[in-house]
Protein backbone atom coordinates (compact mmCIF):
# COMPACT_ATOMS: atom_id res chain seq x y z
CA UNK A 1 0.00 0.00 0.00
CA UNK A 2 1.40 3.39 -0.97
CA UNK A 3 1.53 6.17 1.60
CA UNK A 4 1.01 9.87 0.92
CA UNK A 5 2.27 12.73 3.07
CA UNK A 6 2.93 16.42 2.66
CA UNK A 7 2.57 19.97 3.89
CA UNK A 8 -0.60 21.85 2.98
CA UNK A 9 0.00 25.52 3.63
CA UNK A 10 -3.09 27.58 4.36
CA UNK A 11 -2.77 31.12 3.00
CA UNK A 12 -5.07 34.09 2.65
CA UNK A 13 -5.95 37.58 3.70
CA UNK A 14 -6.83 38.43 7.33
CA UNK A 15 -10.43 37.48 8.19
CA UNK A 16 -10.72 34.99 5.32
CA UNK A 17 -11.46 32.25 7.86
CA UNK A 18 -8.14 30.40 7.63
CA UNK A 19 -8.05 29.47 11.30
CA UNK A 20 -11.65 28.28 11.32
CA UNK A 21 -10.81 26.07 8.35
CA UNK A 22 -7.66 24.77 10.04
CA UNK A 23 -9.64 23.73 13.11
CA UNK A 24 -12.40 22.17 11.00
CA UNK A 25 -9.97 20.13 8.89
CA UNK A 26 -7.98 18.86 11.88
CA UNK A 27 -10.93 18.35 14.22
CA UNK A 28 -8.97 20.17 16.91
CA UNK A 29 -9.09 23.76 18.20
CA UNK A 30 -5.47 24.54 17.35
CA UNK A 31 -5.83 28.11 16.10
CA UNK A 32 -7.52 30.89 18.04
CA UNK A 33 -10.41 32.65 16.30
CA UNK A 34 -11.65 36.21 16.74
CA UNK A 35 -13.37 38.74 14.47
CA UNK A 36 -10.23 40.89 14.49
CA UNK A 37 -7.68 40.82 11.67
CA UNK A 38 -4.15 39.52 12.36
CA UNK A 39 -5.32 37.16 15.10
CA UNK A 40 -2.78 34.51 14.02
CA UNK A 41 0.83 35.54 14.71
CA UNK A 42 2.71 32.24 14.47
CA UNK A 43 2.86 29.30 12.12
CA UNK A 44 0.92 26.39 13.64
CA UNK A 45 0.94 22.85 12.32
CA UNK A 46 -2.10 20.58 12.55
CA UNK A 47 -1.49 16.92 11.67
CA UNK A 48 -4.21 14.65 10.27
CA UNK A 49 -3.39 10.97 9.97
CA UNK A 50 -4.94 8.07 8.12
CA UNK A 51 -3.73 4.53 7.49
CA UNK A 52 -2.20 5.54 4.17
CA UNK A 53 -1.70 9.30 4.49
CA UNK A 54 -0.53 12.16 6.69
CA UNK A 55 -1.67 15.72 5.95
CA UNK A 56 0.34 18.41 7.72
CA UNK A 57 -1.77 21.57 7.66
CA UNK A 58 0.08 24.81 8.28
CA UNK A 59 -1.91 27.83 9.48
CA UNK A 60 0.01 31.06 8.89
CA UNK A 61 -0.67 34.73 9.63
CA UNK A 62 -2.88 36.56 7.16
CA UNK A 63 -0.94 38.06 4.27
CA UNK A 64 -0.42 41.79 4.82
CA UNK A 65 2.06 44.53 4.01
CA UNK A 66 4.09 44.71 7.25
CA UNK A 67 4.39 48.05 9.03
CA UNK A 68 6.68 47.16 11.95
CA UNK A 69 9.12 44.36 12.94
CA UNK A 70 6.52 42.10 14.58
CA UNK A 71 4.49 42.06 11.36
CA UNK A 72 7.68 41.48 9.35
CA UNK A 73 8.33 38.41 11.50
CA UNK A 74 4.74 37.23 10.96
CA UNK A 75 5.22 37.48 7.19
CA UNK A 76 8.46 35.52 7.49
CA UNK A 77 6.35 32.58 8.77
CA UNK A 78 4.33 32.89 5.57
CA UNK A 79 7.48 32.89 3.43
CA UNK A 80 8.85 29.84 5.24
CA UNK A 81 5.57 27.97 4.77
CA UNK A 82 5.60 28.71 1.07
CA UNK A 83 9.12 27.34 0.66
CA UNK A 84 8.30 23.92 2.14
CA UNK A 85 4.75 23.47 0.84
CA UNK A 86 3.51 20.54 -1.24
CA UNK A 87 0.06 22.06 -1.78
CA UNK A 88 -1.18 25.63 -1.43
CA UNK A 89 -4.62 26.03 0.12
CA UNK A 90 -5.59 29.65 -0.52
CA UNK A 91 -8.69 30.71 1.44
CA UNK A 92 -10.68 33.55 -0.16
CA UNK A 93 -14.03 35.22 0.43
CA UNK A 94 -16.21 37.68 -1.45
CA UNK A 95 -14.71 40.42 0.76
CA UNK A 96 -11.20 39.91 -0.60
CA UNK A 97 -9.92 42.95 -2.45
CA UNK A 98 -7.72 43.08 -5.52
CA UNK A 99 -4.90 44.12 -3.16
CA UNK A 100 -5.42 40.96 -1.08
CA UNK A 101 -5.24 38.84 -4.24
CA UNK A 102 -2.11 40.60 -5.43
CA UNK A 103 -0.37 40.15 -2.08
CA UNK A 104 -1.05 36.43 -1.89
CA UNK A 105 -0.76 35.69 -5.60
CA UNK A 106 2.78 37.08 -5.75
CA UNK A 107 3.86 34.53 -3.15
CA UNK A 108 2.78 31.45 -5.08
CA UNK A 109 5.14 29.23 -7.07
CA UNK A 110 3.70 27.87 -10.30
CA UNK A 111 5.09 24.36 -9.81
CA UNK A 112 3.18 23.75 -6.55
CA UNK A 113 -0.49 22.64 -6.85
CA UNK A 114 -3.04 25.26 -5.80
CA UNK A 115 -6.48 24.84 -4.30
CA UNK A 116 -8.59 27.96 -3.86
CA UNK A 117 -11.16 27.46 -1.11
CA UNK A 118 -13.98 29.95 -1.64
CA UNK A 119 -15.05 30.29 1.98
CA UNK A 120 -18.24 31.60 3.64
CA UNK A 121 -20.49 30.55 0.76
CA UNK A 122 -23.25 30.20 3.37
CA UNK A 123 -23.43 34.01 3.21
CA UNK A 124 -23.91 34.09 -0.59
CA UNK A 125 -26.56 32.97 -3.05
CA UNK A 126 -25.91 30.42 -5.80
CA UNK A 127 -25.50 32.99 -8.57
CA UNK A 128 -22.90 34.92 -6.57
CA UNK A 129 -20.95 31.75 -5.82
CA UNK A 130 -20.92 30.80 -9.50
CA UNK A 131 -19.64 34.28 -10.43
CA UNK A 132 -16.88 34.03 -7.82
CA UNK A 133 -15.83 30.59 -9.06
CA UNK A 134 -15.62 31.94 -12.61
CA UNK A 135 -13.60 34.95 -11.40
CA UNK A 136 -10.98 32.85 -9.62
CA UNK A 137 -10.88 30.29 -12.44
CA UNK A 138 -10.02 33.08 -14.86
CA UNK A 139 -7.24 34.35 -12.58
CA UNK A 140 -5.80 30.88 -11.84
CA UNK A 141 -6.91 28.44 -14.54
CA UNK A 142 -4.75 25.59 -13.19
CA UNK A 143 -6.20 25.82 -9.67
CA UNK A 144 -8.96 23.71 -8.17
CA UNK A 145 -11.76 26.05 -7.03
CA UNK A 146 -13.86 24.57 -4.22
CA UNK A 147 -16.70 26.50 -2.54
CA UNK A 148 -16.82 25.77 1.19
CA UNK A 149 -18.15 26.92 4.52
CA UNK A 150 -15.50 26.23 7.15
CA UNK A 151 -17.91 27.29 9.88
CA UNK A 152 -20.59 24.77 8.90
CA UNK A 153 -18.38 22.06 7.41
CA UNK A 154 -19.84 22.39 3.91
CA UNK A 155 -17.81 20.63 1.18
CA UNK A 156 -14.87 19.88 3.50
CA UNK A 157 -14.94 16.19 2.52
CA UNK A 158 -14.55 17.25 -1.12
CA UNK A 159 -11.73 19.61 -0.15
CA UNK A 160 -9.91 16.89 1.81
CA UNK A 161 -10.29 14.42 -1.06
CA UNK A 162 -8.75 16.92 -3.48
CA UNK A 163 -5.86 17.53 -1.09
CA UNK A 164 -5.18 13.80 -0.90
CA UNK A 165 -5.20 13.59 -4.69
CA UNK A 166 -2.44 16.21 -4.84
CA UNK A 167 -0.18 14.96 -2.07
CA UNK A 168 3.04 13.21 -3.10
CA UNK A 169 3.89 9.67 -2.11
CA UNK A 170 6.00 9.88 1.03
CA UNK A 171 6.47 8.32 4.45
CA UNK A 172 4.96 10.34 7.32
CA UNK A 173 6.90 13.38 8.54
CA UNK A 174 5.68 13.06 12.12
CA UNK A 175 4.76 10.27 14.48
CA UNK A 176 1.24 9.12 13.70
CA UNK A 177 0.11 9.95 17.26
CA UNK A 178 1.07 13.63 17.01
CA UNK A 179 -1.57 16.30 16.42
CA UNK A 180 0.62 19.41 16.29
CA UNK A 181 4.17 20.71 16.67
CA UNK A 182 3.26 23.06 19.54
CA UNK A 183 3.26 22.36 23.29
CA UNK A 184 0.56 23.03 25.90
CA UNK A 185 2.19 26.27 27.09
CA UNK A 186 1.84 27.72 23.61
CA UNK A 187 -1.86 26.91 23.37
CA UNK A 188 -2.55 28.26 26.84
CA UNK A 189 -0.84 31.54 25.96
CA UNK A 190 -2.88 31.72 22.76
CA UNK A 191 -6.15 31.19 24.66
CA UNK A 192 -5.29 34.11 26.96
CA UNK A 193 -4.36 36.26 23.96
CA UNK A 194 -7.64 35.31 22.28
CA UNK A 195 -9.54 36.71 25.26
CA UNK A 196 -7.51 39.93 25.04
CA UNK A 197 -8.45 40.23 21.37
CA UNK A 198 -12.11 39.68 22.19
CA UNK A 199 -12.44 42.04 25.15
CA UNK A 200 -10.15 44.99 24.44
CA UNK A 201 -10.38 47.49 21.61
CA UNK A 202 -8.22 49.59 19.30
CA UNK A 203 -4.46 49.05 19.67
CA UNK A 204 -4.50 47.09 22.94
CA UNK A 205 -4.79 43.54 21.46
CA UNK A 206 -2.06 44.23 18.90
CA UNK A 207 0.31 45.57 21.56
CA UNK A 208 -0.14 42.59 23.89
CA UNK A 209 1.87 39.38 24.11
CA UNK A 210 1.39 36.55 26.63
CA UNK A 211 4.21 34.68 28.34
CA UNK A 212 3.63 31.55 30.42
CA UNK A 213 5.95 31.93 33.41
CA UNK A 214 5.09 28.64 35.09
CA UNK A 215 2.94 25.62 34.26
CA UNK A 216 2.65 23.24 37.19
CA UNK A 217 0.66 20.04 36.76
CA UNK A 218 -0.54 17.68 39.46
CA UNK A 219 -3.31 15.13 39.64
CA UNK A 220 -6.13 17.49 40.64
CA UNK A 221 -5.10 20.92 39.40
CA UNK A 222 -2.95 22.76 36.86
CA UNK A 223 -1.42 25.98 38.20
CA UNK A 224 -0.63 28.52 35.49
CA UNK A 225 1.18 31.81 36.03
CA UNK A 226 1.21 34.15 33.03
CA UNK A 227 2.44 37.65 32.19
CA UNK A 228 0.70 39.93 29.72
CA UNK A 229 3.28 42.19 28.09
CA UNK A 230 2.20 45.56 26.67
CA UNK A 231 4.07 48.47 25.11
CA UNK A 232 3.03 51.40 27.30
CA UNK A 233 1.93 52.19 30.86
CA UNK A 234 -1.42 53.48 29.58
CA UNK A 235 -2.07 50.06 28.01
CA UNK A 236 -1.25 48.34 31.30
CA UNK A 237 -3.86 50.47 33.04
CA UNK A 238 -6.49 49.51 30.45
CA UNK A 239 -5.69 45.80 30.72
CA UNK A 240 -6.07 45.94 34.50
CA UNK A 241 -9.13 48.20 34.44
CA UNK A 242 -10.84 50.12 37.21
CA UNK A 243 -10.16 48.39 40.54
CA UNK A 244 -8.82 45.39 38.60
CA UNK A 245 -12.21 44.50 37.13
CA UNK A 246 -11.05 44.09 33.52
CA UNK A 247 -8.18 41.71 34.25
CA UNK A 248 -10.39 39.75 36.66
CA UNK A 249 -12.96 39.20 33.90
CA UNK A 250 -10.15 38.29 31.48
CA UNK A 251 -8.75 35.76 33.95
CA UNK A 252 -12.12 34.13 34.60
CA UNK A 253 -12.92 33.68 30.91
CA UNK A 254 -9.42 32.50 30.04
CA UNK A 255 -9.43 30.01 32.90
CA UNK A 256 -12.74 28.53 31.77
CA UNK A 257 -11.48 28.08 28.21
CA UNK A 258 -8.18 26.60 29.38
CA UNK A 259 -10.05 24.13 31.58
CA UNK A 260 -12.07 23.07 28.55
CA UNK A 261 -8.93 22.70 26.48
CA UNK A 262 -6.99 20.73 29.12
CA UNK A 263 -10.06 18.91 30.51
CA UNK A 264 -8.75 19.65 33.98
CA UNK A 265 -9.28 22.18 36.76
CA UNK A 266 -7.03 25.22 36.45
CA UNK A 267 -5.73 27.93 38.76
CA UNK A 268 -4.71 30.93 36.64
CA UNK A 269 -2.83 34.01 37.83
CA UNK A 270 -2.22 36.95 35.49
CA UNK A 271 0.06 39.94 35.84
CA UNK A 272 0.85 42.78 33.45
CA UNK A 273 4.30 44.09 32.51
CA UNK A 274 5.38 46.97 30.29
CA UNK A 275 8.22 46.44 27.81
CA UNK A 276 8.38 49.67 25.86
CA UNK A 277 7.84 49.27 22.11
CA UNK A 278 8.50 45.52 22.23
CA UNK A 279 6.96 45.04 18.74
CA UNK A 280 9.81 47.07 17.24
CA UNK A 281 12.62 45.41 19.20
CA UNK A 282 14.29 42.40 17.45
CA UNK A 283 15.83 41.19 20.72
CA UNK A 284 12.45 41.13 22.47
CA UNK A 285 10.78 39.49 19.48
CA UNK A 286 13.32 36.66 19.55
CA UNK A 287 12.73 36.23 23.28
CA UNK A 288 8.98 35.95 22.60
CA UNK A 289 9.63 33.21 20.03
CA UNK A 290 9.47 35.25 16.80
CA UNK A 291 12.16 35.31 14.14
CA UNK A 292 12.68 38.98 13.21
CA UNK A 293 14.38 39.86 9.94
Amino acid sequence: MTHKAGFVNILGAPNAGKSTLMNALTGERLSIITPKAQTTRHRILGIVNGDDYQIVFSDTPGVITPKYPLQESMMEYVNTAIEDGDVYLWVVTRDDTREDANHTGKLLHDQIPLIIALNKVDLSDQASVERDIAHWSDMFPEASIIPISALYGFNLDWLKARILDLLPESPPYFDKEELTDRNLRFFVSEIIREKILLHYQQEIPYSAEVIIDDFIEDRLLVRIYATIVVSRESQKAIIIGNAGKAIKRLGIEARRSIEGFLDQKVHLELKVKVIKDWRDNPKQLRWFGYNPL
